[in-house]
């Protein structure tokens, strides 16, 4: 059993379907995209795995805990943590609020923290934690600054879990993702700009997909990426180097 937070639409959704097809039960959930989280919902169902949907913000201790009961009820443990769900303030950072930095901070890297708070009871050994993070942690993007911060804070968070999560044979990793167009992309006002010197550098010779991202997943859930332990797998075709 795999829960995805932010799994309706773009990389969640992609990971979502490639658990999915490798018979994971899947809990989506969401915060706003009801309509496309039902949609993938009765896809997966359609295919034979076993799925529901579940409306939380993960910034919301109550709400989190909430789904988890759900999660518990439904199926008793849990497998495969995906942290997902994002958000945050496209501005320079010389124009930015203290509300800017916690929402950026609360949402991509706290939330996880308190995801593996309520998640840690339902796993066993061998479970896996994913966090998504971005190459913004590490590069100065144009109006990028407090969500690249907050990713930066994600990828040291993971660290830590890591070490604490080891003795319970529990591991966890971050993938660092590439620029895919997604509807977060749409928010960038360089956009094009963006998707076009990616292509340009890409190693791959097109563009990088959500699905690209989602097979990475897939393999550090598998038995034999067990030794991979507090890592940020970088998955951006090359584009980095």
């Amino acid at each position: 059993m795999a829960l995805v937070t932010g799994g309706a639409r773009g990389i969640g959704a992609a990971v979502c379907r490639r658990l999915a097809r490798a018979g994971c039960g899947v809990c989506i959930n969401y915060y706003s995209s009801a309509a496309e989280a039902e949609e993938l919902r009765r896809e997966l169902e359609e295919g034979g795995v076993r799925s529901f949907s579940f409306q939380a913000d993960v910034t919301d201790l109550p709400a989190v805990k909430e789904m988890f009961e759900a999660i518990r009820e439904k199926f008793g443990k849990l497998d495969i943590l995906v942290s997902n769900a994002a958000s945050g303030v496209l501005r320079p950072a010389l124009k930015m609020t203290t509300k800017h930095w916690r929402w950026c901070l609360e949402t991509n890297a706290l939330a996880l923290n308190h995801l593996v708070q309520q998640a840690k009871p339902l796993m066993e050994r061998g479970s896996r934690v994913l966090a998504l993070s971005s190459l913004g942690a590490h590069r100065a993007i144009p109006e990028y600054a407090f969500i690249g911060a907050s990713k930066a804070a994600l990828e040291a968070l993971v660290r830590s879990l890591s070490v604490e999560l080891a003795p319970s044979g529990i591991s966890v990793n971050t993938i660092s993702a590439g620029v895919v167009d997604t509807d977060a992309i749409k928010h960038f006002p360089n956009r094009e700009q963006l998707l076009e010197e990616f292509k340009a550098r890409s190693q791959l010779g097109r563009e990088l997909r959500a699905s690209d991202v989602a097979d990475v997943a897939y393999l550090l859930c598998l038995p034999e990426a067990d030794a991979i332990r507090g890592q940020t797998i970088v998955v951006d075709a090359g584009y980095s180097i």
